[in-house]
């Protein structure tokens, strides 16, 4: 969590610009007309299109009902996985306020059209040599935009803002998707550089007086310098708010011992309802566990109990989750309060419960997720 004043404007969770979207002209009852997209369909899906998110969302527009304007929460996610929407965005905004510009960039963004529905081919044949690397086009629509940026925000300063980070999710985009061949490290980096970016820059929009949520795995929250991530040259989005922004950001992690879990075995499988299993003895999560106590919040920044400045293991589960390999796969060295400000502890969790969607009419019981 980024503070800056006690005014919470902005609420970021670590989904997909363009997809979230939806959702945030929802939560601030902004004229949204039904999409020829699909909200939140790329993998993992359940974990937006679920019950808990889809009560939290109905909650965040009911706060915002009695607000007005400025005063309301948005919603924006910061990831940038959404090449082929983000690109229908930025065209259907050029068509609607330079046309000229709109046929421009349709052009250069075709080199991308291939590989709309897997772009990690497109990287995989950009490395190889297979095929010519988009970069230079995708650069330039960015860099057109940003050089109209007094005529175009004129019209509709928000508006121009949502192009602007769809042209920057499409250029870090494309380049994240010919990097990641070479390694996690470049590509992670990438990506949560790219996280950090929009974040400001989204700072910077809403003013000096705002301050932001951010929903987020504990790898990308916590500071990376705490873990051994950092020996690998890794860093996150919460080590870069740390540099940034000092004591203002608070970092908030989450442990659990064991419970159910809605993961899949690997990227794009099926999701499973998993039992996740005990923790490894001596593990942080082990140590919780040993306080017999249920659920509990742990201040790290007050705390001076020397036990938890002792490097030990760390459990991090995200939509993978393999228990057959998972002191291998899942559990990496920390030291606790250095990794974060607080901890909120539950012994025993439970997952998520996926809906289904249907099709978007109007106002659906499942908007914004529905298809």
């Amino acid at each position: 969590m980024v503070a800056t004043s006690v005014k919470l404007d902005v609420l970021h969770r670590v989904g997909d610009w363009s997809d979230a979207a939806r959702v945030d002209h929802y939560v601030r009852h902004l004229g949204y007309p039904p999409s020829e997209w699909t909200a939140f369909a790329r993998f993992p899906v359940w974990m937006w299109r679920n019950n808990e998110v889809g009560a939290f969302i109905d909650w965040l527009r009911q706060h915002n009902a009695p607000l007005k304007g400025a005063s309301r929460v948005a919603f924006h996610g910061l990831d940038l996985y959404s090449l082929y929407d983000s690109i229908r965005a930025v065209l259907k905004y050029l068509d609607q306020v330079d046309p000229h510009s709109a046929r421009v960039a349709r052009e250069r963004y075709g080199c991308l059209t291939p590989w709309q529905s897997d772009p990690a081919t497109y990287g995989h044949a950009a490395l190889t040599g297979a095929y010519p690397t988009c970069e230079a086009d995708v650069v330039r629509v960015l860099t057109d935009l940003l050089h109209k940026r007094r005529d175009y925000a004129e019209r509709d300063g928000e508006r121009f803002m949502d192009a602007v980070q769809n042209a920057r999710l499409i250029t870090n985009a494309e380049r994240y998707y010919r990097i990641m061949y070479y390694g996690s490290r470049a590509s992670w980096n990438l990506r949560d550089s790219h996280m950090f970016e929009t974040l400001k820059t989204l700072l910077a929009f809403y003013g000096p007086r705002s301050k932001a949520i951010i929903w987020a795995h504990n790898s990308h929250i916590g500071n990376a310098a705490a873990t051994e991530m950092f020996s690998r040259g890794e860093y996150n989005l919460g080590h870069l708010c740390r540099k940034e922004f000092g004591d203002l950001a608070y970092a908030i992690g989450f442990g659990t011992h064991t419970g159910t879990v809605a993961a899949a075995s690997n990227w794009d499988g099926p999701m499973e309802i998993k039992t996740v299993l005990p923790s490894i003895p001596d593990c942080y999560e082990h140590v919780c566990h040993e306080t017999g106590k249920p659920s509990f919040l742990l201040n790290l920044r007050r705390s001076n109990e020397m036990g938890l400045r002792k490097p030990r293991f760390e459990r991090a589960i995200g939509v993978i989750y393999r228990p057959e390999t998972e002191l291998a796969s899942h559990y990496f060295q920390v030291v606790l309060p250095e990794q974060f400000d607080e901890y909120v502890w539950f012994d025993e969790t439970r997952a998520i419960t996926p809906f289904e969607t249907k099709t978007l009419e109007d106002l659906p019981d499942t908007y914004p997720f529905g298809l």
